[in-house]
């Protein structure tokens, strides 16, 4: 791993020493790190905690750190899409990776344990509404690993020809985080996708061509697991977490079923049910 100078144009701090985007020091970042899309999230999460240590926001980029049963956390709202997760998993790497006082990496990797918290739509009849599902794997239909070097990640060996043009690439679960997953939770592969309508095969004025191909997707197996769930950020972050030597695990609340039609009709109270699972589950690994 190179140690060059990182110049000011590549490593942005702002005035105040804080990183460009979450505007976050070294220091206030927990080592394990929450992620949730949507900002009010965070505070959904932080209620838990039995201590506050600060709070920060900046653009869709909401921070608490605080303490959950004696073990320091923090939870960070990503906004949606994986372009943001490149964002959020960039910066809070660096946090820990950059002496930004001289620019230079150090010399030890601190490794992070990333926990995804979201919602999704489930692609198989037989998945619950209200159900709980941990990602063993995803599909990145967006794109954004080809600028990391997406020789580093397989794609899928049984992928149809006549959709050889969006064919994706497959990322992973950290293996020790998925084995202990809670016994109650589903696991699947999702499919993470650059949009949520065309290109997740929704359609009310524009047409998708991904409408009549979702029965392809929802057939795909993948070491004996099917395709089970689409949303806009797993496989940046495990395959941005592979990379740079971090564990990384999504939980999904399962809040509609596109094959039934069906939406939940208490969302609220299923993210809340999953974000106490998920707590008291982190602290056991």
């Amino acid at each position: 791993m190179s140690n060059d100078f990182i110049p000011a144009s590549e490593l942005i701090l702002n005035p105040d020493g804080s990183i460009y985007h979450l505007c976050l020091k070294p220091g206030e970042v927990a080592p394990i790190i929450i992620t949730v899309g949507d900002q009010d999230r965070v505070a959904q999460v932080a209620r838990h905690f039995s201590k506050i240590e600060f709070e920060r926001q900046h653009r869709e980029f909401k921070t608490i750190t605080g303490t959950f049963a004696g073990t320091r956390l923090t939870v960070v709202s990503t906004g949606i899409g994986t372009d943001n997760i490149d964002i959020v998993l960039n910066e809070l790497d660096a946090l820990f990776q950059v002496d930004f006082a001289t620019r230079k990496l150090h010399e030890k990797l601190t490794p992070l344990r990333i926990v995804r918290i979201g919602t999704s739509g489930a692609l198989q009849e037989d998945i619950p509404i209200n159900s709980f599902l941990a990602s063993s794997h995803a599909l990145a239909f967006d794109r954004l690993l080809a600028f990391y070097g997406s020789s580093r990640f397989e794609e899928p060996t049984n992928w149809p020809v006549r959709l050889a043009e969006i064919t994706p690439h497959v990322t992973r679960a950290s293996a020790g985080l998925l084995r202990n997953i809670p016994e109650s939770f589903l696991t699947g592969i999702t499919a993470t996708m650059p949009g949520f309508y065309g290109p997740q095969g929704r359609h009310f004025r524009l047409g998708s061509v991904l409408t009549e191909h979702l029965e392809d997707i929802r057939n795909l197996h993948i070491d004996g697991q099917r395709v089970t769930n689409l949303e806009m950020e797993t496989s940046g972050i495990y395959g941005l977490a592979s990379i740079m030597g971090h564990e990384a695990i999504s939980f999904n609340a399962i809040l509609a079923n596109r094959i039934t039609g069906e939406f939940s009709a208490q969302p609220q109270k299923t993210v809340d049910e999953l974000i106490e699972i998920v707590l008291d589950w982190l602290i056991t690994q």
